[in-house]
């Protein structure tokens, strides 16, 4: 099968033939439909996360956001059968381990980051195998197209766990993405459907315009201000009640939980780059005085997709207006290069392997 293999990191991927999986005891295999191209795949193509003990290796395909059907199952999977319409988060869990058990997949004791070391080849080829497949697999309602839903396997599903599970964002509330990449562009969208005066933050022009057709209430252009922070506050008459990281880098860390007021949820999606490995100085004493939450979202327990679901079925949610084009199997590599210099609008998703 076809794959798009890492040979060396910042340098190109290698489009080609590799060994199909076959499904183990427990997993299943998938042929791919769809797969979108995150951020985080540009993060594993440039070497990054070795604090975290997940960069990844030459040899390495990647590409964690599938969606596509199941081709073959193992002996001992039961929830999953041939020709089932299927989502797989990006982080998998090992179905065993009591964060799993008690439904926190997405926090496995085990936890197998997609496409990011070895023992899980990602998605950025023709089939890809999913351990724990009871586990790990998500079904898909029926009738939707696999491109539309290429994003709950990361930023989509992210952002909303981030927002409906992590914090509490309520009707009217004011809430600050900073950074309107693919996840931040998501969170917009479901923090307005969740009823909240939404401020978006970013340097590019075009993004804030998307982010203006997700939901946006205001905008602020971190290139035409010199205090983000101060632009929020007044916004928002005091601060948002939650403000979001979806970048990671340390300015915007830094800015997000400087947006908020009193007793504000400062929300921790984006991970950090080389440039923090992991680490950001923050406004203690003020987070302290303020009684402001720091709060880290990772990925969404695969038991709590339904919501979503009930979400898009009634109209309120649309992962699919997130999605900004569709490209080849043989393409990922120019888009990886783009994301170096946020030339990204949205998500892009491959629909052609």
């Amino acid at each position: 099968m076809r794959a798009a293999v890492l040979k060396e990191h910042g340098e190109p991927l290698e489009v080609e033939d590799v060994d199909n999986p076959e499904a183990s005891p427990d997993g299943a295999v998938i042929e791919m439909e769809a797969c979108g191209i995150c951020r985080s795949d540009w993060h594993g193509w440039q070497g990054d996360w070795d604090w975290l003990g997940i960069q990844p290796q030459k040899g390495q395909i990647l590409g964690h956001e599938p969606a596509g059907r199941v081709i073959a199952v193992g002996e001992n999977v039961t929830r999953f059968s041939e020709g089932d319409h299927v989502a797989v988060p990006f982080n998998l869990g090992d179905g065993t381990c009591i964060e799993c058990r008690t439904g926190h997949g997405n926090t496995c004791e085990n936890v197998m980051p997609l496409g990011f070391v070895e023992a899980v080849p990602g998605a950025f080829a023709e089939e890809m195998h999913v351990p724990a497949a009871d586990q790990n697999l998500v079904h898909l309602p029926d009738g939707v197209s696999s491109v539309d839903m290429a994003g709950l396997g990361c930023r989509f599903m992210t952002a909303f766990h981030g927002l409906a599970h992590r914090a509490d964002v309520g009707a009217g509330d004011w809430v600050a993405i900073h950074g309107c990449g693919g996840v931040g562009l998501s969170a917009v969208h479901i923090a307005n459907a969740l009823g909240a005066n939404v401020i978006a933050v970013d340097l590019i022009g075009e993004k804030l315009e998307k982010a203006k057709d997700l939901g946006a209430s205001e905008t602020v252009n971190a290139g035409d201000v010199e205090d983000v922070p101060g632009e929020v506050q007044a916004i928002a008459d005091g601060g948002a009640s939650v403000s979001v990281d979806a970048l990671g880098i340390a300015t915007t860390c830094q800015n997000s939980v400087l947006s908020l007021g009193r007793r504000g949820q400062h929300i921790q999606i984006g991970l950090t780059t080389q440039d923090e490995q992991g680490m950001v100085s923050l406004p203690t004493d003020a987070m302290t005085m303020q009684e402001i939450e720091f709060i880290g979202s990772l990925g969404m327990p695969p038991t709590r997709y339904d919501e979503i679901f009930r979400m898009v079925a009634t109209g309120k949610l649309n992962p699919s207006a997130v999605v900004s084009e569709t490209v080849g199997l043989d393409d990922v590599s120019d888009k990886l290069e783009a994301m170096t210099d946020f030339d990204t609008v949205g998500i892009p998703v491959i629909d052609a392997f």
